[in-house]
């Protein structure tokens, strides 16, 4: 009988977190009968800093940073992340190996009554949400809402929720399912409405380098229709040098005619907000996704963001 192999999981310690982590864990055990997956849980600096906004702490590697010290160290072998708080500059020695078949990316409205919509709100209630570009995208559809500040896990935030005097909270439709906490969930915001943050319901595999083990075991995860839609969707994300401080939205889908990108940048109070869709070969995905970008700030997004860098720098 040939020698059992391992691999170490390094994973943030939330409910989500793990979930996608012993998610990854029995996909790999499964595909692979001679391999054992272990899970380290680490805290990031995203995970301890839960009284101040996103994009007052500074967004590079909020959520990846100390578990990409661990994968360049050889603690662990792979790092599992929600895709979305990955960064487009991955660290030097370690690379992006994997992206999972995405769940379906929109946000979900979750409030005091089933059935209720962004549209059905109260005049001048208030709802909660941690994310900017959830925030601008909000106040762009009902100026008159008030936007209150959210953070922690997804179960937190419920809880928060439910004890607060709030109408409603925003949160993206992939943590609540995958935590099969659906039964929160008062409506769907389609991404008409609302577009997603780049990568949002795709995992990201990352490993190191020079890992070829962890490499070939993990190639089993991997969607590459995802994966073409993920590199449009950060391609633009980067060429806008975008983050957590900006609001910007992206949406990517592989289709018959080619691949399909919607983006938008927005002001931070919703009074602006640039929108823009482009198409392309599915094989150009990231010529696609700068282009994108280019567009949007050919039509004026340009000036929003350097406000927003100007006014964050000023703080």
């Amino acid at each position: 009988m040939s020698k059992k192999e391992k691999l170490i999981i390094g994973s943030r310690s939330s409910d989500l977190a793990m979930w996608q982590a012993k998610f990854v864990k029995k996909e790999l055990e499964k595909a692979h009968k001679n391999l054992t997956v272990e899970i380290k849980e680490i805290k990031t600096k995203g995970d301890k800093i839960l009284d101040v906004a996103l994009s007052k702490i500074g967004d590079k590697g909020l959520f990846t940073k100390e578990l990409e010290i661990m994968l360049l160290d050889g603690e662990i072998d792979i790092a599992v992340h929600s895709l979305k708080d990955l960064q487009t500059e991955i660290p030097k020695g370690l690379k992006l190996a994997a992206v999972t078949k995405r769940h379906e990316v929109e946000d979900v409205l979750i409030a005091r009554k089933k059935g209720m919509t962004i549209e059905k709100l109260p005049v001048g209630c208030k709802v909660g949400t941690g994310s900017l570009r959830r925030r601008s995208q909000l106040k762009h559809l009902r100026p008159d809402i008030q936007v209150e500040e959210l953070r922690g896990n997804v179960p937190t935030r419920i809880k928060k929720f439910l004890e607060s005097d709030w109408e409603a909270i925003i949160l993206a439709r992939a943590g609540v399912e995958r935590l099969k906490l659906k039964k929160h969930i008062s409506s769907f915001i389609s991404t008409d409405e609302m577009l997603p943050a780049v990568g949002q319901g795709a995992l990201g595999i990352e490993i190191r380098n020079d890992n070829k083990f962890a490499e070939k075991m993990v190639k089993v995860l991997h969607d590459e229709n995802t994966y073409c839609c993920a590199l449009a969707e950060r391609a633009l994300l980067k060429t806008l040098e975008g983050g957590c401080q900006v609001p910007i939205g992206a949406h990517a889908v592989v289709k018959p005619g080619g691949l399909f990108l919607d983006g938008m940048v927005g002001s931070l109070d919703g009074t602006i907000t640039f929108r823009k869709k482009i198409k392309g070969k599915k094989s150009d995905a990231e010529k696609i996704g700068k282009q994108l970008a280019k567009d949007l700030k050919k039509a004026g997004a340009k000036e929003v963001l350097d406000e927003i860098y100007k006014s964050a720098r000023s703080k």
